[in-house]
């Protein structure tokens, strides 16, 4: 896992990218997956890479430390009534990220980051199933300082605060921006988004929560 070293992150980031569009049962295929990731990916300025605010919940304090690598076991989000075991997401053969079985379970992407520790943790679940809402039917309500809570198996509980949310289309999808290495510990939620297709059973876009931890216990 990522807590072993940045190195760990950059070997799971081209698995993860290349698949973040199939989440949701969404059909078409992902963007494309950059080559690698150099470790100590660096944003402008030659600064490691942040999601851009050092205050996710608009008091100014900053994100707290990381948490030692712990397996997640409950995401809840408050805000949307979002309370949910979480299944562990593995790859395909073909490389491609597993999607949660059941519509109801969030999925977290085992080969990635741990929520809570260094690095983007990432958690998958579809936004309809068979036309019927799912677990994250409201992800693109969230907003900025909302709280989102996952349990862990060490028995702490990582807070993380919403830094922004953002829509993408899928074939513009910008790989780095979401997965690149952090200075920090961050979560992903992801979705899909848009308006869905009936006919070719297919969302145009993908909905990304971007959160930072601001607490743990």
């Amino acid at each position: 896992m990522s807590a072993r070293g940045a190195g760990r992150v950059t070997g799971w980031v081209c698995a993860v990218a290349a698949v973040a569009a199939l989440v949701a049962g969404c059909g078409e295929q992902a963007p494309a997956a950059p080559q690698s990731l150099p470790a100590g990916q660096q944003g402008q300025g030659g600064q490691p890479a942040h999601d851009g605010a050092s205050a996710a919940d608009g008091s100014g304090g900053a994100s707290a430390a990381s948490m030692p690598a712990s397996v997640p076991m409950r995401l809840t989000i408050p805000s949307l009534h979002v309370s949910s075991t979480l299944e562990t997401l593995g790859q395909h053969a073909d490389g491609s990220m597993e999607t949660p079985r059941d519509p109801a379970k969030a999925g977290w992407y085992g080969p990635g980051p741990t929520p809570g520790a260094k690095g983007p943790a990432v958690i998958a679940g579809h936004v309809t199933w068979n036309g019927t809402p799912s677990v994250f039917h409201r992800l693109s309500s969230m907003k900025r300082g909302d709280t989102i809570e996952v349990a862990r198996q060490d028995g702490r509980t990582a807070k993380f605060t919403v830094d922004r949310i953002a829509t993408y289309p899928k074939n513009k999808f910008p790989t780095l921006e979401v997965y690149k290495n952090l200075d920090h510990a961050g979560l992903r939620l992801i979705t899909c988004g848009g308006d869905y297709d009936q006919g070719k059973h297919y969302y145009p876009d993908n909905v990304v929560v971007f959160a930072s931890l601001t607490g743990g216990a």
